[in-house]
């Protein structure tokens, strides 16, 4: 037993270790990816629900995650049981996540989908099921402090984006030849819900339960670090950490315009770029092979420069590129080279991005424990949850009213004018994160050096 007053001893960990923890984010990538890169797609184009409230009920739905992040964050640090302190929730939470995730995207098994109202409670509700369970990354990713120590966790986030990454592929791939399919024929005729829709989406549910369950057979159960300090007590040492409050204001504030980047990236490429089958193969296969190299190239830069000069680096590079999406302005006869160097850019930002969110709590987590002795990666994990999905949840709502600006005509094509303007909006979003950072944000910490 491992007591408040001694840290954890952490053995090195194996390939095995690495590729089996980050699995889970594979499938979790898929069902989460779907909601935030193609659910408002799915309701706005195939199901016709105004944009406006497809936003508020997304929006909404964030603030559920934040309270049930925060909620199994602190639990799963409070508690231990003969499973450990993290894998009960995630048994617990994984059948509702793969269940609730087959109900949101196949709503016309129960509900008529024709019926605005009906459809528009439906997504409310469904989606809020869908984010309280989505609140298994939280003990999940509280995970990691106790399973690799600070030299492998930069190893551990990239190998965790790469299966993030692939699953973000997989989930683009399945809207470009199944999705995009299923819009047509649904706009058709309601009633009809193609197979390959129906066992795709019903396969992805239950692998999603099935690799969670499968890490918490083999993974290790950390051991049993005596907690003596009550929840509150808890509470007050971390909203006292000023590095730790800096850190959740910064990624609230940039929260606003990286949820709106990763849900608008399929519909600019769908409604304004009006990618075919063969250029939207070739941008998923440059989008693959971008995320790779730039996640080997943000490791690289960690390690060289430290994490806050490569998040330095990577919000300068976001402020820069987001505003070309203007160019979809400019009528085109092809649109493919445009494109490709967009989705290029996309991976590049949002690669950087992803790799520091997974390493950031977890280090600023250590940092307090070599400082106290106490163990709260779950408590420090789900905090930031509160504002984070806040945020978001404006983000989401900002989306809506932006897609429903009035429309303009680019050559042949005809669209919202709010489908080019979320890039220069976006990046004024990324330019005051990148001043706050600079400002107050600490994330390099001596002890790294030590150890």
């Amino acid at each position: 037993m491992t007591s408040e007053t001694n840290t954890i001893v952490r053995e090195k960990s194996t390939t095995r270790k690495f590729i089996l923890f980050a699995l889970p984010k594979y499938s979790n990538s898929i069902v989460m990816g779907f909601a935030d890169l193609a659910l408002a797609t799915l309701y706005i184009l195939a199901y016709q629900l105004p944009p406006f409230l497809v936003g508020l009920a997304l929006g909404l739905g964030k603030i559920t995650i934040a309270i049930s992040q925060f909620f199994f964050g602190w639990i799963s640090d409070a508690k231990y049981t003969r499973l450990g302190r993290r894998k009960p929730y995630i048994i617990l939470l994984a059948p509702i996540l793969g269940i609730s995730f087959i109900l949101l995207l196949l709503p016309s098994m129960l509900i008529d989908i024709t019926n605005i109202e009906a459809l528009f409670i439906w997504l409310l509700v469904i989606y809020q099921f869908f984010n309280m369970s989505y609140a298994i990354t939280t003990p999940f990713n509280a995970w990691m402090v106790e399973q690799f120590s600070v030299e492998e966790r930069p190893k551990a986030a990239q190998i965790q984006t790469a299966f993030d990454i692939l699953g973000v592929a997989t989930i683009s791939v399945f809207s470009l030849i199944i999705m995009t399919d299923f819009i047509s024929k649904v706009r058709e005729n309601p009633e009809i819900l193609p197979p390959s829709f129906f066992y795709s989406v019903i396969a992805f549910g239950i692998m999603v339960i099935v690799v969670f369950y499968l890490v918490c057979f083999l993974m290790p159960t950390e051991p049993h670090f005596k907690i003596e300090s009550t929840i509150f007590q808890y509470l007050k040492v971390v909203l006292k950490n000023k590095k730790f409050i800096a850190v959740i204001g910064m990624i609230g504030i940039a929260s606003l315009g990286w949820v709106q980047v990763s849900s608008l990236v399929l519909l600019f490429i769908e409604v304004v770029l009006k990618f075919e089958f063969t250029t939207y193969i070739m941008a998923s296969v440059v989008f693959i092979l971008g995320i790779i190299l730039f996640l080997y190239m943000w490791r690289t830069f960690i390690k060289k420069f430290g994490k806050k000069r490569t998040l330095m680096y990577d919000l300068i590079a976001a402020v820069i590129f987001l505003p070309f999406t203007l160019i979809g302005l400019i009528p085109m006869q092809s649109t493919l080279i445009y494109g490709i160097i967009f989705v290029l850019g996309i991976a590049a930002i949002y690669s950087g991005w992803q790799i520091l969110q997974y390493i950031m709590i977890p280090d600023i987590s250590e940092d307090d424990e070599k400082a106290t002795g106490e163990l709260k990666a779950g408590t420090y994990k789900g905090i930031p949850s509160i504002p984070l999905n806040f945020f978001q949840a404006i983000g989401l709502i900002i989306m809506g009213s932006i897609l429903e600006l009035p429309e303009i005509s680019v050559g042949s094509s005809s669209f919202s004018i709010g489908y080019v303007l979320w890039g220069p909006i976006c990046s004024a979003i990324l330019l005051i994160t990148l001043f706050y950072a600079k400002k107050y944000i600490t994330l390099d910490f001596e002890w790294e050096k030590k150890d």
